[in-house]
């Protein structure tokens, strides 16, 4: 989209804003996710089966 505009800043600002702010939200995305699984790993989970009779 961005090579079809290249002509035309009123389209192409916008464009490059957007996508840089996708690749902002991706990286911190990125970042809470590592926090949560690297927290998640740290504690124990236990299952019962609730089935027994």
């Amino acid at each position: 989209m961005i090579d079809l505009c290249r002509d035309n800043p009123d389209v192409l600002d916008p464009l490059r804003y957007l996508r840089q702010r996708e690749v902002v939200h991706f990286q911190r995305f990125g970042e809470a996710l590592r926090g949560v699984q690297d927290k998640l790993a740290g504690r124990k989970f236990y299952t019962s089966n609730c089935s027994e009779n």
